[in-house]
This record gives C-alpha cells, structure tokens and sequence, in this order.
C-alpha cells in the first residue's frame, strides 16, 4: 500500500458536472435574461465553454476573473443576447451562487477517504485552480479537514501536468513520489501528468470517456484513452470504491 493518496477536487471528489448542470440551469431560468430552447444543447455549451476558457486561464492567457467573464459572454452571445463586461460579471456572480447551492460530493469519496485514513494512509489534494476558491469547496462539503495539504497551482504557479506540481506536493509531505499515488478524472491531466513525475497515476472514469483530446507538449491529439493509460503506465478505475 502507498504511503500516501493525492486526489484531484472537481470531479473526482466533488461532482463538479453535476453542479455546473444544475446551477446554470437554474441561474438562467431564474434571471429571465434569456430562455433555452434546448436545455441539453445549453447546458453542454456552457460546460464547453468553461474547460475552454478555464485553460486560457490555467495557461495565463486570460485571469481568473477574465475567464469568467468570457464564459458569460460567449455563452449569453450564443443564445442572441449581448452582455457589457459589467453585466457577463453580474451574470456569472449570479451564476456560481446557484452553481455553489449545488456542491455536493459523489457517494463513494468519504468511505474511500475513511478507508484509507483507517489504513494509516496519508492524504492530500492537487488541484488547478486558485487555492482560497478551493478551499471553500473542501469546506462547504465537509473535506476541509480531511488533507493535511492542499497544493493549487494558483499558489504553486504551474498547474497540471507540470511534474512540479506533483513534486511540490509530494516535498510537502516529505515522500518519495514512488511512494505516492494520484488520483483525478483527467487522463492527460491528472493521471498521466502524476506517472510523469514519478508518482502511480490512477484515472477515475466515472463518465464512460471513450476517446482522450489533447497532448502534453505534443499538440493536440486523439487516442483511445485505455491504450494510453497503459502505455503510461496509468491504472483505471470507474470509481473510488475500487481503488
């Protein structure tokens, strides 16, 4: 057994998706700004532009804020309506709180967690985002104690899959990264970013993904994900009750 457990936050703890179906459904519904005439169109337009912009922001092309601003703005121009830069951030501050009332964690991150807790595991969390933001996540689903680190790369300045991340993260506990394991619902990101620093990469499939985009340092490819992973030596689970 590894001395000790890294996890990734947004969905692989926390059922990220399912707020972000949730809360801009509600948000646009409630705000009368706009009506969507195709709810499932709709909402899978603002998931992509949130993974589009979310990586501007994690490359610093576009801040924090910026990238919130941007995912309003284009998601409100799709549906025919244009927004100033004041109202796409009313728009977006009014959509994270309805965002935020629907945080809740997936069935099997606490039994995983007290399992391994039980066992005299370590446990910490990476994740890309800005470290305060984080942590009111952590807080507001009961994990805020649950770490003894929590390594965003707002703080770090490099975000996954730079191995220095993983590295800072394992320097913190004073581990040998051979003696970690890491765990995130991105292949790429998460899994395959957490063997190249030396650590065992596990990717959680909850979602049945069946074709991985992207490259690291490479350009943008397509790959079955499960030749991948065991090219990388990445193991796979569909949940974290398997791990």
């Amino acid at each position: 057994m590894k001395a000790l457990a890294l996890f990734d936050l947004d969905d692989t703890l926390m059922d990220h998706r399912g707020a972000v179906s949730r809360g801009i459904l509600r948000h646009v519904e409630a705000s009368g700004v706009f009506a969507l005439d195709d709810r499932e169109r709709s909402v899978a337009l603002w998931h992509e532009l949130e993974d589009r912009h979310y990586h501007r922001y994690l490359s610093k092309e576009l801040t924090f804020a910026g990238q919130r601003r941007a995912r309003a703005t284009d998601f409100a121009a799709a549906h025919g309506v244009t927004l100033s830069d004041v109202e796409a951030d009313a728009f977006f501050d009014t959509y994270f709180e309805s965002y935020r009332g629907a945080w809740e964690l997936f069935d099997d991150a606490l039994p995983c967690l007290d399992r391994l807790a039980a066992a005299g595991v370590r446990l910490g969390v990476i994740t890309n985002g800005e470290l305060d933001y984080q942590r009111v996540k952590l807080d507001r689903t009961g994990l805020g104690d649950r770490f003894e680190h929590v390594v965003a790369s707002g703080a770090v300045g490099v975000a996954k899959p730079d191995p220095v991340i993983f590295e800072r993260a394992c320097a913190l506990f004073d581990a040998d990264p051979a003696d970690a394991l890491y765990v995130g619902d991105r292949l790429l990101t998460d899994a395959v970013g957490a063997a190249s620093a030396g650590l065992d990469g596990v990717w959680l499939n909850r979602f049945g993904d069946d074709i991985v985009v992207g490259g690291i340092g490479h350009g943008s490819t397509v790959r079955d994900p499960f030749e991948l992973a065991e090219e990388s030596g990445v193991r796979t689970i569909a949940s974290l009750a398997d791990l």
